[in-house]
């Protein structure tokens, strides 16, 4: 064995390793998507391709509960497009991370397999980040994110109906697992998760909206929502932040002593 060849092995075994503690997450979560597609009429082998395919459990429920409300196949893939359209964001940075000699066929698998997670494990990475070590991730976090929706799928086959009900609540605690750490941090998040709530509820009883699909009045709450929450509260760039800091000195250093406290911290 070659040094290239011994070097790509190290690097994916050393992806391999660091993904452990996201795959075992991405499990526990991908079951509780499981148990929702079992709900849909769905079985373990969709279930396991519907997450391999589709890597990302927002717009994996999205499209669950638009296929149990007998959503069209356009409305269904506008609404995965939307929800997923951050990934788009995640793809592009990431590229400023990636090897210049990585070919553009391992571009195009490492951008379909992005998400939150495995973004920040290599955007945190020092230096270029080569193909073989996120083959490695890939593989070992996204691999346990199929299995585990087939594993949820197989238990809502083989549990009774009033466990199965019970353990479809862990969907929510899931969601709200995701969306309450942020909303502590930031007003404007909280603000945009409780119009989400509001709207969401409101529109269900307009009639205008009424008549409308279910995926259709997400797709335009989100649409709304997002728009509304990009014009009032922009987030403050980096070079906004950077310029504040020279023209106030003193500023500058509060917020140097911040970032220090929180690497402490960490």
């Amino acid at each position: 064995m070659n040094t290239d060849s011994m070097k790509k092995e190290n690097e994916f075994m050393l992806g391999a390793r660091d993904a452990v503690p996201i795959a075992l997450g991405y499990f526990a979560v991908a079951f509780s998507l499981g148990i929702a597609a079992h709900n849909v009429g769905m079985t373990a082998v969709q279930g396991f391709f519907l997450s391999l395919l589709n890597n990302a459990s927002a717009g994996e429920y999205a499209g669950i509960a638009s296929i149990a409300g007998g959503t069209t196949l356009a409305a269904l893939a506008v609404l995965i497009l939307i929800t997923n359209a951050r990934y788009l964001l995640m793809s592009c940075a990431l590229s400023q991370k990636l090897d210049p000699s990585m070919r553009p066929v391992h571009r195009l698998f490492i951008a379909w397999g992005v998400t939150d997670e495995l973004f920040g494990l290599a955007i945190t990475r020092q230096g270029y980040v080569k193909p073989s070590y996120l083959y490695g991730v890939y593989i070992t976090a996204l691999s346990c994110w199929a299995v585990g929706t087939a594993a949820g799928v197989a238990a809502g086959n083989a549990f009774p109906a009033v466990v199965v009900a019970a353990l479809s609540a862990s969907i929510f605690g899931m969601f709200l697992a995701i969306v309450l750490p942020p909303a502590r941090k930031d007003k404007a998040v909280f603000a945009v998760v409780m119009a989400s709530f509001i709207l969401s509820s409101v529109c269900s009883y307009i009639p205008l909206f009424q008549s409308v699909s279910e995926s259709i009045r997400v797709i335009i709450l989100t649409l709304i929502i997002s728009v509304c929450a990009a014009v009032l509260k922009p987030v403050a760039d980096e070079e906004t932040e950077d310029t504040e800091s020279a023209a106030d000195p003193a500023k500058g250093r509060a917020k140097g002593l911040q970032a220090v406290g929180k690497e402490s911290v960490a």
